[in-house]
């Protein structure tokens, strides 16, 4: 396992994403890809690119299985 990932450079940044479901706006960092709405429960995804998540090798390791898998979501097995 990694101390840091080595492509990380920055600390992560608070990002608003608008709720689909009733427009609030709603809180997320920048590593986060989806977050509860406050409003109505709706689950807010955030409007990212790839990461390294996506097609790094070593993101597992890098990660530990749990944060992997919260990332990948429950289709990463």
């Amino acid at each position: 396992m990694f101390n840091r990932c080595p492509g990380v450079g920055s600390t992560p940044r608070i990002e608003l994403q608008k709720c689909p479901g009733c427009g609030t706006e709603v809180e997320m960092f920048s590593n986060e890809i989806k977050a509860k709405c406050s409003g109505c429960g709706e689950t807010v995804y955030s409007e990212r690119l790839s990461s390294c998540v996506d097609w790094c090798a070593a993101a597992r390791q890098c990660l530990g299985e749990e944060r992997w898998r919260q990332i990948k979501g429950p289709e990463s097995g």
